[in-house]
């Protein structure tokens, strides 16, 4: 049985103690795909709840190996006492991760928990969401109070979101976080909880969230047959131009069980999942300054097989590095200069050097965001105005019109499909945001590799190599002899009817298969 499958045990009065009447039985699943482990301490630091199998002292946990059936993934939930560096509750983590155990608080969340000046870092994208969660609450007119969450939970419904975001940037058990108010409220500190110093409604508390959890983990096969491996999707079904369409992700879906893979699309709030899957893949537009870049490191952290992993993020997202990249490998590009907030004068002759119309770019924009196409010097002027209010330098860049844009796909160093973009109707980009309906994009006609011109497909090869061995998208331009690189994207468009229209299942088998390939090395102990 479990450790929390059949709630709090029976104690007597003078341990102040009482079965929690609302934890619900969870049937022992046979052949279930993951096994928890509860460390503690001491062993009467268990005292209050239901005595379990599943519950080891650090001291036996750090001495005695354990048996595991082979393709089972092992849970550790460490509640020692501290986490203090070099103390069990430190070397339970550390072992956990050497014997490649899921544990949770993992040694790197022990040590950001150390030192204010790191988790203040990863603090700041909660700032706004502080005041709006704490806005009109019943804490709105002290000056500063702590929340305990247990598991990334809170009974106050109010700051439940606010909770849940706090464990997936610092996933512990139990952590105590201060808020304090001057002008606007703020996390002044946080910290890791100990179990043996709960109060009794706390146990309540723990107990539920405990369960709750271990629940996500004990989680039903999703189909009698056992998969070779379980990969997560992550996308987002609000995103208005998403990378993957629903049926591409259907397609994925469909074609990784017949593959032995189970494939299972996740979303932001599903952050503290990551560690249950063996390989992510992100399907969602990616960005440094967001979700999908922590996803990433969370995954990788784990140690996940992960496309797109975070150096191609950060390497493909920013349009500076790639025009630094492409310059020192003496690779085509149009002619590109860097324009600075701090160097006006440089705007005057930029015109002179590329000529008009010319085209400026914000260095993290996707989609065509951020890109404006000037026709004169006073037109550059406002232009400059207008994007420098969201980045201190931009890129100035020759405009060079084709009919089409070429994208190429590259998955592990290696093309796998050809497509050309058409400019959208009346306008000189792909996309047209100012457009409406289906016009928003122009037409785009998808081709063999070999189909593609040779000079077009070995230079998105060179610079996609340079990126790394992951899926990438090189968009190219081509006039007669002249081939240019305009970008290379970290996660291509994959939609269906448009880039499967020529390999079909082909194109999910080929980015499955090198999961399987990676994850098979993985599994040896090799370097793919």
């Amino acid at each position: 049985m479990s450790a929390v499958q059949g709630g709090l045990r029976e104690v007597s009065e003078q341990n102040r103690l009482t079965a929690i009447s609302n934890l619900t039985y969870l049937p022992e699943t046979p052949g279930r795909s993951s096994q928890v482990i509860i460390i503690v301490e001491r062993k009467e630091d268990w005292v209050s709840y239901f005595p379990s199998e599943d519950v080891m002292s650090a001291q036996e946990y750090l001495e005695q190996p354990l048996e595991i059936e082979a393709g089972k993934r092992v849970q550790v939930i460490n509640l020692c006492r501290s986490y203090k560096y070099l103390g069990h509750g430190y070397y339970c983590s550390l072992l956990a991760e050497a014997r490649g155990h899921k544990v949770i608080p993992s040694v790197r969340t022990i040590s950001e928990l150390t030192r204010k000046s790191l988790y203040g870092l990863a603090l700041d994208d909660l700032d706004k969401a502080l005041d709006k969660a704490l806005n009109n609450h019943l804490y709105s007119n002290t000056e500063g109070f702590t929340l305990t969450l247990y598991f990334g939970k809170t009974n106050l419904e109010p700051l439940q979101e606010l909770a849940r975001q706090i464990f997936e940037i610092f996933p512990c058990p139990i952590l105590l976080v201060e808020f304090r108010k001057s002008n606007s409220w703020r996390i002044d500190g946080i910290k890791s909880g100990v179990l043996q110093k709960l109060r009794e409604d706390q146990e309540d508390q723990f107990a539920n969230s405990l369960d709750s959890f271990s629940r996500k983990i004990w989680r039903m096969p999703r189909s009698p047959r056992v998969a070779r491996y379980d990969l997560a999707i992550l996308h987002d079904p609000q995103e208005a131009l998403p990378p993957s369409n629903a049926k591409a992700l259907e397609n994925f879906i469909r074609v990784g069980k017949g593959l032995g893979i189970d494939v299972d699309l996740i979303e932001k709030k599903d952050y503290s999942r990551i560690a249950e899957y063996d390989a992510l893949l992100i399907r969602e537009t990616t960005s440094v300054d967001n979700h999908t870049y922590r996803f990433a490191k969370k995954a990788e952290s784990e140690g996940l097989v992960v496309m797109d992993d975070p150096a191609s993020i950060l390497r493909c997202t920013n349009k500076v590095y790639l025009t630094d990249l492409l310059k020192s490998h003496q690779l085509g590009m149009p002619a590109t200069e860097i324009l600075y907030k701090e160097r006006p004068e440089d705007f005057e002759r930029v015109g002179e050097r590329l000529g008009f119309p010319l085209v400026l770019k914000i260095p993290d924009g996707c989609f065509s965001r951020g890109v404006i196409k000037v026709e004169s010097q006073q037109a550059l002027l406002e232009a400059t105005a207008e994007l420098f209010e969201h980045s201190v330098l931009l890129l100035a860049q020759e405009f060079f019109y084709t009919e089409y844009d070429w994208r190429i796909g590259v998955l592990n160093r290696k093309p796998i499909f050809a497509c050309q973009y058409f400019m959208s109707k009346g306008h000189w980009q792909i996309y047209n945001h100012k457009a409406k309906g289906h016009d928003i994009n122009g037409e785009c006609r998808t081709l063999a590799v070999h189909e593609a011109p040779r000079a077009v497909v070995e230079l998105a090869v060179k610079t996609a190599n340079l990126i790394g061995d992951g899926l990438y998208g090189v968009d190219l331009k081509q006039a007669g002899d002249k081939v240019v690189v305009i970008e290379v994207n970290d996660n291509p468009n994959m939609d269906a009817g448009i880039e499967d229209a020529y390999l079909q299942d082909d194109l999910y088998s080929l980015v499955l298969e090198e999961f399987i390939r990676r994850l098979e090395l993985k599994r040896r102990g090799q370097a793919w």
